[in-house]
């Protein structure tokens, strides 16, 4: 069990529920958390990025800083700029992927920082169910195109039933989309001052995504 009393973290940020989640953990066991932490992707299109200007909001009603690195500057200097930040800890959300928990357990390393990786190994069922019972409410913002259909783009989980509602229509997607199948957008949880409401403003494609641009509106 970690202790991270006293200590403080940047945590890895799209804006989605596992980042979030895991950063919800984090300061449950005492770990500050003032900075987010967005990567501009050089492996293609990310819905999340290209959405930069509603995570600030985000951002905001957590009352922490969001930090932006290109990734085109490679990993060791973001290892380094990670490692000017005064805190101890990365945080990040994964679950099951094993190459992108070694990387990020490479990037610590070399930013002399300890790991936090609360969701990992968790049964993703198990976790989806935990996020939604600890107050998370979460949209789908982006499917991966021949995994899951552009119809499910805005659906929000709020309760357990929308979940089961969603995988009944989707039984061979992951609960939490762990491999890439679609990708979401916190609107309310414990970290937020408020909530919010998604608003669609147009269905856009890319090589791997059918993907949303949004508005995030104060609810």
């Amino acid at each position: 069990m970690v202790s991270g009393e006293g200590s403080k973290g940047v945590a890895f940020f799209s804006g989605g529920k596992d980042g979030l989640y895991a950063t919800h953990l984090a300061e449950k066991k005492g770990i500050a958390v003032p900075y987010l932490l967005v990567l501009k992707t050089t492996i293609g299109l990310s819905p999340h990025y290209e959405n930069l200007s509603e995570l600030k909001k985000l951002a905001g009603a957590m009352g922490k800083k969001l930090l932006v690195f290109d990734m085109r500057k490679g990993s060791e200097a973001l290892a380094d700029f990670m490692a000017s930040l005064g805190v101890d800890y990365l945080i990040a959300g994964d679950v099951l992927l094993e190459d992108h928990l070694e990387w990020v357990k490479t990037l610590a390393e070399g930013a002399g920082l300890k790991v936090l990786e609360p969701l990992w190994g968790r049964d993703t069922l198990e976790l989806a169910g935990e996020m939604l019972d600890g107050g998370f409410e979460y949209a789908i913002i982006a499917v991966r195109k021949g995994k899951l259909s552009g119809r499910w783009l805005g659906y929000t989980f709020r309760s357990a039933e929308d979940l089961e509602r969603f995988l009944e229509a989707n039984p061979k997607i992951d609960p939490v989309g762990e491999f890439g199948e679609f990708h979401t957008v916190v609107l309310r949880c414990p970290l937020f001052e408020g909530s919010f409401g998604l608003r669609p403003l147009k269905v856009e494609e890319s090589e791997r995504y059918t993907w949303l641009r949004f508005g995030l509106v104060r609810r």
